[in-house]
């Protein structure tokens, strides 16, 4: 895999607040290669580092999307949700940015029935077949269809298992990272300072609690990923 120039620019980092961690009492001890300082009781991260690793992911998405290949992103907390939901929009993936509910990847047939029901939903109520029904039984599938769309809104598209998973917040979506491990799909991390940097395959030490942060982050991948399917289109 081919090293590319991504422009990830540390006094960037900076300004978004990257390099800041958690406190220093809520730590895992395996990030230390990843930790520069201590600063008025939290971990500030190494950006030498999160350059080195974020770039490393910008080269394996744009390779995979280069080849055509499917990605999700998952950020379920506040803080975390707009962002992920744009950059998956503009980067054209699939993304879960409500609640990772369990088993979505690891019990795909089920996952696939959900969807099957929700693009169904979609279709009765477009046509104005959920108008012809008795109010009550209408009212219900509304519902229904309300439900899936906050939960499996953003892989409403998505008829296979992704081919890469990004992940923001190692420790919030740590179901979502175990079904990946299990079923062998790569992930890349966004990791704080209390989290296991060998769990994903690639793991990008950065503050996972600041918006500008998470937006930088997720930009520069959705950049490279952008640049990826460019590539794929003009040589299919």
């Amino acid at each position: 895999m081919a090293r590319r120039y991504w422009n990830i620019n540390l006094e960037e980092m900076l300004e978004a607040g990257v390099h800041f961690g958690h406190g220093t009492r809520k730590w895992n001890p395996r990030m230390a290669p990843y930790i520069s300082a201590k600063r008025k009781g939290i971990h500030i991260t190494n950006l030498t580092r999160t350059a080195r690793f974020l770039s490393e992911a910008c080269d394996l998405v744009f390779d995979a999307a280069s080849k055509g290949k499917q990605f999700l992103i998952v950020g379920t907390k506040n803080k975390a949700a707009d962002s992920v939901a744009q950059a998956a929009i503009r980067a054209r993936c699939h993304y879960v940015n409500k609640k990772w509910l369990g088993g979505m990847l690891t019990n795909w047939p089920t996952t696939e029935t959900r969807l099957h029901k929700f693009r169904d939903l979609r279709t009765e109520q477009k046509t104005g077949g959920l108008n012809r029904l008795p109010k009550r039984d209408a009212a219900m599938l509304k519902r229904q269809l309300s439900r899936l769309q906050t939960y499996l809104g953003g892989i409403k598209y998505m008829t296979r298992l992704p081919d890469i998973v990004i992940i923001v917040d190692q420790q919030e979506e740590y179901t979502a990272l175990r079904e990946c491990i299990t079923l062998g799909i790569p992930t890349i991390c966004l990791i704080d300072t209390n989290s296991d940097p060998d769990l994903a395959d690639i793991s990008i030490p950065a503050n996972d609690d600041a918006i500008a942060s998470i937006r930088l982050i997720l930009n520069k991948l959705v950049v490279a990923i952008c640049e990826g399917r460019s590539s794929y289109i003009r040589n299919p």
